[in-house]
């Protein structure tokens, strides 16, 4: 792993997966500014307030439209980097960051609560269309790095939504803007590096480009080796015909591989994980924490969600996709029924207030152990070229549903089940591991041929 390539693959992580982290959480802590200012915009533009329920339906619109522009987004990154490569689609992607900073960040200021709506969506837009490539050999490593880069965002957001910082009334149009920063340094410096050498030879047929781009990549002159390998992948793609997404639906030969990328995809957003990353500060107040304490309890959980990142990203080659995913997901589904007793207990016992931050602690960890990267790891790994692309459509598409999904109806669900909702996040999550455990097998390390053996 060079220098230049290790530089490039942090450079697409810190403009993508970062922002798609800050993204997640930074609605969280101003979330009672939001609302007031919706509240105080309909009253000057209708003469009354809002009720508390479409207030909630406004707000739950606001935080979950995100998924739904990545949903979107997600299904042009195919289009985008073929026609534009690897530099373009990102710049094309960054430009999209600095419009919807602009409406967020003027929205106060012109009274329009549709710009924050809209400044998300093309947020979830951006997030949905930036994709990360990594090297066979590599592919656990770097597979998990964006999970990294996720989990520093989201760092990064719960640490500016202190009061000592952007946490103000005053400042979360700036707050939800900031994302602008990032998208700027990522325009910057993509210029500094070369286009991918796989879309240079592959997609345009430059091998002077891939062969200079190569050199620079992996820091040696003697790159015909990896050309010729590129050569013979080139000629392979041309006489394989692409599965379109209604066919594979309909193939009985991988009919479990792909019900294993539906259940494990699904399973990681409905997990629980973007209810405690979206409304963590509602979370904390229902629990009884106090209101002063919140934001540096939030800033506690991001520290160990980074430490988590680093901890499965370092592991995952040598312990393996299946242990890690199983143990993430039954440490999931342990808190989340945990969350459930200490909120049932606390009146009784004030301490299990506490309990509840140790179990939000507990998803989090697991979360990042495993289930943030490695269905995306396990979605290429279980198909063929052929079947890869409608695949990862496939995968894409339920992982946004399931995010827009729980972003919309926790709050709801929370005030009708109390603090029974967790449950339904318990059940789930112990559900996939179980069908992990007996249905996907370890993928480590084996050929599509052998794991297909293994389905089979």
């Amino acid at each position: 792993l060079t220098f230049p390539l290790l530089s490039v693959t942090l450079l697409v992580s810190f403009g993508s997966s970062m922002l798609y982290g800050y993204n997640l959480a930074v609605v969280n802590s101003p979330a009672v500014h939001i609302k007031a200012f919706y509240n105080t915009t309909w009253a000057r533009r209708y003469g009354h307030g809002l009720a508390p329920g479409p207030l909630t339906l406004f707000y739950s619109l606001t935080v979950s439209i995100f998924a739904l522009g990545g949903l979107v987004g997600s299904l042009l990154v195919g289009l985008l980097v073929v026609r534009y490569g690897r530099n373009g689609a990102l710049s094309r992607s960054a430009l999209l960051i600095l419009l919807a900073g602009g409406f967020m960040g003027f929205s106060r200021e012109l009274g329009s609560p549709e710009m924050v709506i809209i400044g998300r969506s093309i947020t979830g837009l951006h997030s949905g269309r930036c994709c990360l490539g990594c090297r066979a050999n590599l592919r656990g490593f770097l597979g998990l790095m964006p999970s990294i880069f996720i989990c520093l965002g989201l760092f990064f957001a719960q640490v500016l939504g202190l009061p000592e910082l952007l946490g103000e009334d005053r400042f979360w149009p700036l707050f939800l803007s900031v994302v602008v920063v990032p998208a700027c340094l990522q325009l910057l410096l993509l210029h500094c590096f070369p286009e991918s050498p796989r879309y240079l030879l592959i997609e345009r047929n430059d091998v002077c480009g891939a062969t200079k781009a190569l050199r620079q990549f992996l820091g040696t002159p003697d790159v015909q080796d990896v050309i010729e390998e590129m050569k013979e992948e080139q000629q392979s793609l041309s006489s394989v015909e692409m599965v379109s997404v209604w066919q594979l639906l309909r193939d009985r030969s991988v009919r479990w591989q792909t019900l294993s990328v539906v259940v494990v995809n699904a399973g990681m957003q409905l997990s629980g994980i973007d209810a405690i990353w979206f409304y963590t500060t509602i979370i904390f107040e229902n629990a009884g924490i106090p209101v002063s304490q919140i934001p540096y309890t939030t800033v506690g959980t991001g520290a160990i969600e980074v430490v988590m990142g680093l901890i499965g990203c370092f592991t995952i080659e040598k312990l393996g996709r299946r242990p890690l995913i199983i143990t993430g997901f039954c440490t999931m589904g342990i808190c989340s029924a945990g969350i459930t007793v200490s909120l049932l207990l606390q009146t009784a016992l004030p301490w299990m207030r506490y309990v509840v931050v140790a179990c939000v602690v507990g998803i989090i960890a697991g979360f990042c152990m495993g289930p943030a990267g490695i269905p995306f790891l396990m979605t290429a790994e279980l198909f063929t070229q052929s079947h890869r692309p409608a695949a990862y459509i496939v995968g894409g598409s339920l992982n946004w549903l399931c995010n827009f999904t729980v972003g919309f109806i926790f709050p709801f669900l929370q005030m009708s089940a109390g603090a029974f909702c967790y449950l339904v996040f318990c059940g789930i999550c112990l559900l996939v591991a179980l069908y992990v455990y007996l249905v996907v097998p370890e993928t480590k390390n084996k050929t599509f041929t052998e794991i297909s053996h293994i389905f089979a």
